[in-house]
């Protein structure tokens, strides 16, 4: 398996890659709904770019080091979903914005007034999204009139124009049933619209409903009124959506290659792969981390450097998994994976095809 790598190394399957990016094009366009992905699963232009070419509006960014990587990469349509705040950020969003159309979400005043300085500086508003909290309890007000009353107070700040609103229904990852996750959806997408509503009697008119993590994307997408879903992990997957139900082992793109290293008894399988290439995001979690096409393998703990594994007891005997085997891990968050490698490799029909630079790894500022 691969014997030109050493391991561990993080392996992108593109011929699935392009079905992921391809399928949730194809629910965008369905639904008459932009398609913003959100980069940070990734963290490659080339990645990126696929994801335009095939229909997505612009992208999404976490932080301004991601969003100006993306923008060296000739992206120029970039929503920037996070607060920015401090004289350091400004002048570099300054600087991004003369290269690249840019939105940024927030949820307070206090941030709105930075952007507005420097709007006015520029003499071109900040456009902005004012995020909501359906569900996560992470940014933002609840829906309904403490987010319109927040917009109106962001509304009138100089130097900012209030586009639209924003939401990330991230407690959907602990829906618990197919029809729990759609109920989730349902509500991320209509609390978003009815607050827009609000607003609108309010006098400000809204023109973007932005909502939609990968597991409610497909669902939201429907909802009347929403404009654009920024899902992210699809492009990869990993354990968590094969447990909500919105991927398979086969469109499970990312996955750690690691190599038996011990077999210290019967029952335990010790792999080369730790917490510096897996995490320990969702750890003794149900199938936190599976090994592909080995359902009998059942990851029990990782250290930094080592990956423990039981199998279960019809196959718990020597020779089995011996040291030397190779194991592919589908990791339990693709997108803090992807940050622990320098390079991932490409592979297609069982070979390595192509060397993919993870260009905004670290891009944490």
């Amino acid at each position: 398996m691969y014997p030109e790598l050493d391991t561990p190394a993080l392996l992108i399957d593109l011929g699935a890659v392009r079905a992921n990016v391809a399928e949730m094009a194809k629910v965008a366009a369905t639904h008459g709904v932009a398609l913003r992905p959100h980069i940070k699963t990734h963290k490659m232009p080339e990645l990126a770019l696929m994801q335009i070419e095939a229909g997505a509006r612009g992208i999404t960014c976490a932080k301004l080091g991601e969003a100006e990587i993306m923008a060296d990469a000739g992206i120029d349509d970039i929503l920037l979903a996070f607060p920015v705040w401090g004289e350091p950020k400004l002048r570099r969003l300054e600087a991004l914005r003369e290269r690249a159309t840019v939105r940024v979400s927030l949820d307070s005043p206090e941030i709105a007034a930075g952007l507005g300085r420097l709007g006015l500086r520029t003499g071109s508003p900040v456009e902005v999204l004012v995020e909501v909290d359906t569900g996560q309890h992470r940014l933002g007000r609840p829906p309904g009139r403490p987010t319109a009353d927040l917009v109106a107070e962001i509304a009138a700040i100089p130097g900012v124009e209030v586009v639209g609103l924003l939401t990330l229904a991230g407690h959907a990852y602990h829906a618990r049933t197919p029809a729990e996750l759609a109920e989730v959806s349902r509500r991320e997408g209509t609390d978003l619209v009815a607050t827009a509503e609000l607003c609108a009697r309010d006098g400000i008119g809204l023109r973007e409903i932005s909502v939609g993590s990968t597991p409610t994307a497909r669902h939201v997408a429907g909802v009347a009124g929403v404009t654009e879903i920024r899902p992210g992990t699809y492009i990869f997957n990993d354990t968590a959506m094969m447990r909500l139900g919105v991927a398979t082992e086969d469109s499970a793109a990312s996955r750690v290659l690691a190599t038996v290293i011990a077999r210290p008894s019967p029952d335990r399988v010790v792999l080369d792969a730790g917490t510096k290439c897996l995490t320990s995001d969702n750890a003794g979690s149900p199938g936190w981390i599976r090994a592909a096409g080995i359902p009998w393998l059942r990851m029990d703990f990782l250290n930094e450097e080592h990956a423990v594994a039981r199998l279960d007891p019809e196959h718990a005997r020597e020779g089995e998994l011996p040291v030397g085997t190779r194991v592919q891990l589908i990791p339990g968050h693709a997108c803090t994976v992807t940050n622990l490698f320098d390079v991932a490799c490409g592979v297609e029909d069982g070979r390595v095809v192509t060397e993919l630079r993870v260009a905004a790894r670290g891009a944490v500022r």
